[in-house]
């Protein structure tokens, strides 16, 4: 893996526990040499991952839309920033320049982002790892609700499954590092649409 989009928040509630975690994911990114990819924001949890990763002396590809640049949250220090149109053209680019998928706590926008390319993987649109790094366990709810899907067959087990959740950053570099990807059989394979 040469790069990684990690998804996270814009805001940062100062959690030691999560700074914590923040700066260990850095460290392995740095230390595995693999960019970071992300929004390209100055703020939040965005903002000190960045940071970061910058100090550890790794490389930092934003990708923020023109009207975040214009209300001035775009960090200044990257080692590259592109510029989209729209917040569509931001995750589509986000996606094509990444190897894989990292969920940190976040609000709407983070979930967003990360059902969107859990979607891509489950429809086989690409084949590239996701990892939830569950800080404090923040999303244990969430993976609870997925679990009520699959209880109530409105998703598959092996479609969870495809979601690393973990709560140390190392583990979870090296296990994305070991995914293959099988998308085929994930979902069109039931369905008889190959």
């Amino acid at each position: 893996m040469k790069s990684i989009c990690v998804y996270c928040g814009s805001n940062f509630n100062g959690d030691p526990i999560l700074r914590t975690a923040i700066e260990e994911l850095a460290t392995v990114l740095v230390a595995e040499n693999i960019k970071l990819v992300y929004g390209g924001g100055s703020v939040g949890v965005m903002g000190v991952i960045a940071d970061d990763v910058l100090e550890k002396k790794g490389e930092v590809i934003g990708v923020i839309p023109q009207f975040l640049m214009d209300k001035e949250v775009g960090h200044k220090g990257l080692t590259e920033m592109i510029i989209t149109e729209n917040m569509h053209q931001r995750k589509q680019k986000m996606a094509d320049l990444s190897d894989g998928f990292i969920i940190l706590p976040g609000g709407f926008g983070t979930l967003e982002e990360f059902f969107e390319v859990l979607t891509w993987l489950q429809l086989g649109l690409h084949t590239k790892p996701i990892g939830v790094l569950n800080v404090n366990r923040f999303y244990d709810p969430l993976f609870m609700q997925l679990d009520v899907m699959v209880k109530n067959r409105f998703l598959k087990q092996i479609n969870k499954d495809l979601v690393f959740n973990e709560t140390n950053a190392t583990v979870l570099v090296h296990k994305m590092q070991n995914f293959i990807a099988e998308p085929d059989e994930v979902w069109f394979k039931d369905r008889n649409l190959t």
